[in-house]
C-alpha cells in the first residue's frame, strides 16, 4: 500500500525536509505544495534541495512517483469572467508543470475550478481552453483533476464533468483523477457502497485514469456539497468504510493520500496512518495525539 499525507515544504529543508516529515509519520508517499498555496510566490527550483531529498526517497524506498504535488488553489481556469484571473491560472499552471517536472513527480493535482455563475457548460469549456493552452510539454507529468463537494459553482462533482475534460481536452492522454473522498461524499454519493462508485468511475473515465487519491472523512452528511474534512473516523463517512477504500483491491496500486485536520495544533498522520494500516479504529485517537504532542 502507497500511503502519505500532505506535509510542509519550507525553508530551510525545503523538499529535503518534506521527505523527512513523510518519513516521522511512516508513510512512504506524500504530497506536497512547492510554495503557498494561496499565491504565487515560489522559490528557484535550485534552492529546494532536491537532489538531497531524491537520494533519501531512494534510501528509504520512496519512489518517484509516490510523490503527489498539488497545484494552488488561486488557479481558476473555469473564469469566465474575469480573464486576467484565467490567463494568470494558465501561467501558473505552465510554470507549475516545469516545477514538478523539477521534482522528477509524475502527478500534479489540480482543483477544475469554479464557473462563477456563467454556468457549467461555460465553465468545462474555459477549463479545457486553459488545459489546452498550458499543457504543451508535459513530458512525464499528468495532471489529476480532482473530484469535488459540488460547494457553490465548482465544477467536478460528477465523473461525467471529469470525463467531459479528458475528452475534449487536447492532451487529454495526460489527464487522470484524484479522487477524494470527503469530496465524493458531500457530492453525494454512498461510499458504503465503494464497488459501484468504482463501476461508474470504470465505465465513464476508466479505472487506469485514477492517478492518486485523498483520503478524508467528512463533518458533513452525504450530499451536503460542503467539503469540510474530518479526522479519520470521526466524521460521518466513519473509519469502517475509508478502511475498506484504502485497503480494496482494485485501487491497490494508487497512491493514498491524507488531507485531515490537525488536532490543536499537531499532525494526525503518524496515528491515522498506523490506524489505517491495522484495520483498527482508536477512538481515544484525538486526545493521543494531543497528550503524545
Amino acid at each position: 500500500m502507497k500511503i502519505g499525507s500532505h506535509v510542509s515544504m519550507s525553508a530551510p529543508e525545503y523538499v529535503l525536509g518534506s521527505v523527512k516529515e513523510a518519513l516521522q509519520y511512516g508513510a512512504n508517499a506524500l504530497m506536497l505544495y512547492t510554495g503557498a498555496p494561496q499565491n504565487t510566490r515560489r522559490k528557484p527550483m535550485q534552492e529546494l534541495r532536491i537532489a538531497e531529498a531524491l537520494e533519501l526517497m531512494k534510501q528509504s524506498g520512496i519512489e518517484e512517483s509516490s510523490v503527489i504535488v498539488h497545484a494552488p488553489y488561486i488557479i481558476n481556469l473555469a473564469n469566465c469572467l474575469k480573464e486576467e484571473t484565467f490567463q494568470l491560472g494558465v501561467e501558473f499552471l505552465e510554470k507549475e508543470i516545469k516545477r514538478v517536472q523539477a521534482l522528477h513527480a509524475t502527478t500534479l493535482v489540480l482543483h477544475p475550478g469554479s464557473h462563477v455563475k456563467a454556468g457549467e457548460e461555460a465553465g468545462l469549456e474555459k477549463i479545457i481552453q486553459g488545459l489546452d493552452e498550458a499543457m504543451h510539454d508535459m513530458q512525464d507529468v499528468h495532471i489529476a483533476i480532482e473530484t469535488m463537494a459540488g460547494k457553490g459553482s465548482e465544477i467536478g462533482y460528477t465523473f461525467d464533468h471529469i470525463a467531459y475534460l479528458i475528452k475534449h481536452a487536447k492532451y487529454g492522454d495526460h489527464i487522470g483523477v484524484c479522487m477524494d473522498t470527503c469530496h465524493i461524499h458531500d457530492a453525494g454519493f454512498d461510499l458504503s457502497d465503494f464497488d459501484a462508485i468504482l463501476d461508474e468511475f470504470d465505465e465513464k473515465i476508466g479505472l487506469d485514469r485514477l492517478l492518486c487519491m485523498h483520503i478524508n472523512d467528512s463533518k458533513n452528511i452525504k450530499g451536503a456539497k460542503k467539503d469540510r474534512h474530518a479526522n479519520i473516523g470521526f466524521g460521518e463517512i466513519g473509519f469502517d468504510k475509508l478502511c475498506t477504500i484504502v485497503h480494496h483491491p482494485r485501487v491497490a496500486h494508487v497512491v493514498k493520500i491524507l488531507e485531515t485536520p490537525y488536532v490543536d495544533g499537531h499532525p494526525p498522520y503518524k496515528y491515522e496512518i498506523a490506524m489505517l494500516k491495522n484495520k483498527v479504529f482508536d477512538e481515544h485517537l484525538l486526545d493521543k495525539i494531543i497528550e503524545e504532542a
